[in-house]
């Protein structure tokens, strides 16, 4: 398709995990030209410079990170920048006319007090918090059409609430008894220096970390007490796996008396009949990363445990596919009213 027939989008931050994940998807997308790539420590560099597995590729250098370099360039911009620092920019983006979905936090939370607890800061934008569609594309479809601003969910909350919303949508579980065991790849911390980082200390090694008080919480928190109509606390521990990317998650729930594994599977059937992007499992089959490696993929299993009265929801996600880039990309699509899944559509690389 000749270039003037394609959506001109920038990526900012696309040096990082998420970034370069963006890039590595949008390379191949039908409808999309990358029209501008930024990236603070690479600026003046080709991409092929850094991350030598794009060769080949048509990929504009790596910018700086202007808006007056922006303006005018492109439609729409996906930011992977940090909390804190994309946001001023995708303001004054958007006064443009630009269209914006943001990989960071920054818009995914409605009320600036809980993001004032949350991440210890103002809001550097609150004016735009109501504009934000939450970025959960199977939940969220109409409005995302029709979206300026598109927060995009979290690696954890994603995981989480594909495995949730069904259940609390037909009142089969109690909210108040969800609790989350979700462990993810080394990715999930994004491409930065730290020692907990290092190979020696991730390799042959699993730990929790932030128990009771993970950045992802109150996101979880608030999409389960908006379908229920109520505020809801829940319980979410997260582990580091020894694996670059994937996210495998454990949820415990109460089930209402009376639920049966029909009730929950019609559940599951029903909220994602429309979804080629979430997996049902058949009974007896569980979730592995493997099966969702570097895709936009979810899959789903259950176990309703009669001896204990316990609902266990299994989800599995790649953390940079569905919990970032390729849910944004998914999210671009249904923005600009192209097929969702054009240009995501790519299996597993197994084994």
């Amino acid at each position: 398709m000749p270039s003037h027939d394609r959506v001109k989008v920038a990526i900012l931050g696309a040096s990082g995990y998420s970034g370069i994940e963006a890039v590595r998807i949008l390379a191949g997308h039908p409808f999309i030209e990358m029209g501008l790539l930024t990236s603070e420590h690479y600026a003046g560099r080709e991409v092929v410079d850094v991350y030598r597995h794009m060769a080949g590729l048509d990929l504009p250098p790596f910018e700086e990170l202007r808006t007056d370099l922006i303006r005018g360039r492109v439609e729409v911009v996906i930011s992977c920048l940090p909390e804190r620092v994309g946001a001023p920019i995708l303001a004054e983006l958007i006064s443009a006319g630009i269209k914006a979905i943001d990989v960071s936090a920054d818009f995914r939370l409605k009320d600036p007090a809980v993001y004032r607890q949350t991440y210890g800061a103002d809001h550097p934008a609150p004016a735009l918090l109501n504009q934000a569609v939450y970025g959960l594309s199977e939940f969220h479809r109409r409005e995302l059409r029709e979206a300026r601003l598109v927060a995009n969910p979290g690696c954890y909350p994603t995981g989480a609430l594909l495995g949730i919303l069904p259940l609390i949508r037909r009142d089969l579980v109690d909210p108040s008894s969800i609790v989350i065991d979700a462990k993810s790849g080394t990715t999930g911390a994004r491409r930065q220096a730290a020692i907990e980082q290092l190979f020696a200390e991730v390799n042959e090694n699993l730990r929790a970390y932030k128990v009771g008080n993970h950045r992802h919480t109150p996101e979880m928190e608030q999409e389960i007490g908006f379908a229920l109509g109520r505020e809801v606390a829940v319980m979410f521990v997260p582990h580091m796996l020894p694996v670059t990317r994937g996210i495998l998650s454990s949820i415990f729930m109460r089930p209402r008396a009376g639920t049966t594994e029909q009730d929950v599977r019609a559940a599951f059937e029903a909220s994602f009949a429309k979804s080629r992007f979430v997996r049902l499992l058949k009974p007896g089959e569980t979730p592995e990363l493997k099966n969702v490696r570097a895709t936009n993929f979810c899959e789903i299993a259950f176990v309703l445990d009669r001896r204990t009265q316990t609902l266990c929801v299994l989800t599995a996600i790649d953390n940079l596919g569905k919990g970032a880039a390729g849910q944004a990309v998914q999210n671009l699509n249904l923005m600009l009213g192209y097929d969702e899944a054009a240009g995501l559509l790519s299996p597993a690389p197994v084994p």
